[in-house]
């Protein structure tokens, strides 16, 4: 009961009993907001018990994407033995092997600067190299028409570099050093070789060459004779192994499959998995939590078993059980990441099958599909769940907060209508006082006559 009553003060000597029959008055009209209470108390625990529910199935959630994501990009392993002149990245489709890499040459960019007698620009937020508002630029014999939103070398850059098919990066460099600035426009090929490269203003050419570009060349596993030349630093040398081209030198790449990822993914599943397990556990038997008899009990363990029963029905890795988990006669999951290792070693490519992806099927589209029907941030069961009872809280708190307010006016009333009495017997036990005394004079003063 939120009732808060003042204590009564009156004069007369049953001030006592009055407060007695306020508090009685009171608290039988508490009775009401005393179950509201209670109710509103027992919302507030499933509330609390559906959001540490919510947390582990989310964190089951979690775990089955992690797997999904060691399953993607984590299944290969990749050696560099000379990461100076080769840097290298392996995905989905590549194959174990050695290959070797050979950079005979890495390549340069064909770069360019505005020339010299040209306006001289001390502050490139506010000058220019030419006061055209539109300019010609000419990479590789195409042009392109280029109008800066201001006339000034940084919205020139800007605008150079917005006209992204072009192939051209602007910068603004200062050569003039920091007593005198002389900023200028530097241009340089986005591909590498001889890329011809020119900025006019309709009046005249802007830029002069200050080194021309030369394409990168390279041999893979010794082949061909004669290098590979291209204009990109970034090739693809095999199916999912791409490499950038640093420097002249040699580099062998070892891919090999990388098991510890999911390992290390699946053994954290079984430890999400049997959190849940024991979370719901906690609202069953003898000592059951705030949601006993609740029927998402059931929806949720039918989840974890459909997740945990997940089967292809062909040979091979057909189970979670051909992955190394198993189940205990608790309903837990252990791993066993010795037989994991047994089941990638015999059929990693099975293994993967198996697995699949959330998008495109096997265990982790299954999975994650149930999960998203009970745990997503978006329809999901235990949210939903979650938000009425929140609307059901905020109701009930508004029918006690009325009520409160009901049991108030009551005190209040109660309180003015014994103040009212207490003066009355106050001022009453006044004159009863006033006529004994009165009466008591009378009588000594017939007695003193005699």
């Amino acid at each position: 009961m939120n009732s808060t009553s003042a204590i009564f003060n009156g004069t007369s000597r049953y001030s006592a009993d009055f407060q007695q029959i306020i508090d009685r008055a009171v608290a039988i009209a508490s009775l009401p907001m005393m179950q509201m209470e209670s109710a509103k108390t027992a919302l507030d625990d499933q509330a609390k018990a559906l959001e540490s529910l919510d947390a582990r199935f989310a964190a089951v959630d979690s775990a089955i994407r992690s797997l999904g994501s060691a399953a993607a990009n984590n299944s290969y392993a990749l050696l560099n033995s000379d990461g100076g002149a080769v840097a290298a990245s392996v995905s989905t489709g590549a194959l174990a092997g050695v290959y070797t890499v050979e950079v005979v040459e890495a390549g340069s960019y064909t770069s360019s600067m505005s020339k010299d007698g040209l306006t001289a620009v001390a502050d490139p937020s506010a000058e220019s190299i030419s006061p055209a508002s539109t300019f010609m630029l000419t990479v590789a014999g195409e042009t392109y028409e280029i109008k800066p939103s201001g006339g000034t070398l940084a919205a020139l850059a800007a605008a150079i570099n917005a006209e992204t098919e072009a192939g051209v990066e602007a910068t603004i460099v200062n050569i003039g050093g920091p007593s005198a600035p002389d900023y200028r426009l530097s241009l340089r090929s986005a591909r590498l070789g001889a890329v011809s490269i020119q900025l006019n203003d309709g009046s005249a050419d802007l830029v002069d060459t200050l080194a021309s570009g030369t394409p990168a060349s390279y041999r893979v596993n010794g082949q061909p004779s004669t290098p590979i030349s291209t204009d990109s630093r970034s090739v693809t040398v095999a199916p999912g192994l791409t490499v950038t081209l640093l420097k002249a030198g040699t580099a062998n790449l070892t891919v090999s499959r990388n098991t510890a990822g999911i390992s290390n993914a699946l053994a954290s599943f079984a430890g999400a998995y049997n959190a849940a397990v024991d979370e719901v556990d906690l609202h069953r038997g003898k000592d059951a939590g705030a949601l006993k008899g609740n029927s998402i009990l059931f929806t949720l363990s039918q989840t974890l078993r459909e997740i945990a029963g997940y089967s292809t029905g062909t040979d091979g890795s057909a189970s979670l059980t051909s992955l190394g988990l198993t189940f205990d006669d608790q309903g837990k999951l252990s791993f066993d990441a010795t037989a994991f290792s047994n089941t990638a070693a015999g059929d990693f490519s099975g293994l993967l099958s198996f697995l699949g992806s959330a998008p495109e099927g096997g265990f982790l589209q299954s999975a994650t599909s149930a999960m998203d029907a009970v745990a997503g941030t978006t329809g999901g069961i235990v949210k939903a769940a979650i938000g009425s009872l929140q609307t059901q809280i905020a109701g009930q708190a508004g029918r006690i907060s009325s009520e409160q307010e009901r049991i108030d006016q009551i005190e209040q009333g109660l309180q003015e209508r014994m103040a009212a009495a207490d003066a009355l017997i106050a001022a009453l036990e006044r004159q009863v006082g006033y006529f004994t005394t009165l009466f008591e004079s009378m009588r000594l003063a017939r007695e003193s006559r005699r």
